[in-house]
């Protein structure tokens, strides 16, 4: 009942600022091109909400304008052309939106619930904003608003919104842990590991923590300590995880395991192009017997790492669609594990460029590390 209560005082907010002038309440300010696009969709989905479509397009437009891979908008966009009769226009829309969704990869299967959440998450964040800034001594709102953010890589606001719902209860253990993972994620990792080891003290037995301490550990070069964290998840989790259990073996560099489990993790996601990466990679480093792979045909980022492996795709051409920080340290892992056998000197290089660049939270950043740490360099 206490949570039936909670949401009805969470939702009137939201009707009422969706009533509200939207000049008022949602005048795009000055920013980052990002900020920006965000208000312009705000501002679009009130215009939609109070029946000026024309007036919402327009705002949907603008925030498309300064961020042009905005899946949420893209996709609103569709919807009030799909209204206004432009059916053919539409149809190109939802594509668009759909294939920026597919485009975000999910967390790895080892990491908390929230980074295992694909897609884009602009939507439910804007809506989560306008109902706490209005019930502010409530803790779903904050915790809905925090994890809204984390999802979508806003880790500022959502430390935020968990702090403020630690004000309301500081003793709420996964709290706790979330506000620690947005620390982590902002480089804050001396801070995030105390609240880990706070966590921990609660229940050591907390696999989604333990993966975050290891994560926040080896960003500092603790890989030892990593390591123990990796090796107790592992050890907690159930025989069914075969992928959660494949990717915390794959961090702390145990590949017999890895290719045991990514095999599972494959057997029951055959699409899955990463657990196929995977296994490949794991195979390899542990010296087990190579095995033939045909790619998918389509132009999808671990597809094209695929092809690389097989020998269908240059290294320049796949750092040429490495776009991102993950994306690069991807293909200098996948480049690191080719050279390995016959040019230890090159591995050395392309995983250091993987610990330097990459962000910590990645597999790749993990294993790198203790394949630096093997090599002695």
């Amino acid at each position: 009942m206490a949570d039936i209560g909670i949401l009805r005082a969470a939702i009137a907010p939201v009707r009422r600022l969706w009533r509200r002038p939207v000049e008022v309440e949602l005048a795009p300010k000055a920013g980052d091109d990002e900020q920006d696009a965000r208000a312009h969709f705000r501002e679009g989905l009130v215009k939609r909400r109070s029946g000026d479509r024309e007036a919402a397009l327009a705002a949907f437009d603008r925030a498309l304008a300064l961020v042009p891979d905005f899946a949420d908008a893209v996709m609103a966009r569709a919807e009030i052309l799909d209204s206004l009769g432009r059916s053919s226009e539409a149809y190109g829309e939802y594509e668009r939106a759909r294939r920026l969704w597919a485009e975000v990869p999910a967390g790895a299967a080892d990491r908390r619930y929230i980074f295992r959440r694909q897609g884009s998450f602009s939507f439910e964040a804007e809506s989560y904003e306008l109902v706490r800034a209005n019930v502010r001594s409530k803790i779903l709102p904050q915790l809905a608003h925090g994890n809204a953010c984390l999802a979508h890589g806003r880790a500022a606001e959502a430390l935020d919104s968990y702090e403020r719902a630690l004000k309301v209860n500081p003793k709420l253990t996964e709290v706790l842990a979330l506000k620690g993972e947005a620390l982590s994620t902002l480089g804050r990792f001396e801070e995030a590991i105390q609240v880990f080891d706070g966590v921990l003290a609660t229940d050591p037995n907390d696999r989604d923590t333990l993966n975050a301490r290891g994560i926040a550990r080896a960003a500092l070069g603790r890989l030892a300590d990593a390591n123990d964290d990796w090796r107790h998840q592992f050890d907690l989790l159930p025989r069914t995880s075969s992928a959660a259990r494949a990717c915390v073996a794959m961090r702390m560099g145990n590949y017999s395991a890895a290719y045991n489990e990514f095999g599972l993790a494959v057997a029951k996601e055959p699409g899955n192009s990463y657990w196929l990466l995977y296994r490949l990679t794991a195979a390899r480093l542990a010296g087990a017997p190579p095995e033939s792979v045909a790619p998918p045909a389509d132009d999808r980022w671990p597809t094209l790492l695929l092809a690389f492996r097989t020998g269908q795709v240059t290294e320049e051409a796949l750092l040429g669609h490495a776009n991102s920080p993950g994306r690069r340290a991807e293909a200098h892992f996948q480049m690191g594990v080719l050279a390995v056998d016959g040019n230890p000197a090159a591995a050395r290089r392309y995983w250091r460029e993987v610990v330097d660049q990459g962000p910590p939270a990645l597999i790749e950043f993990a294993a790198a590390s203790n394949e630096l740490a093997r090599l002695g360099a």
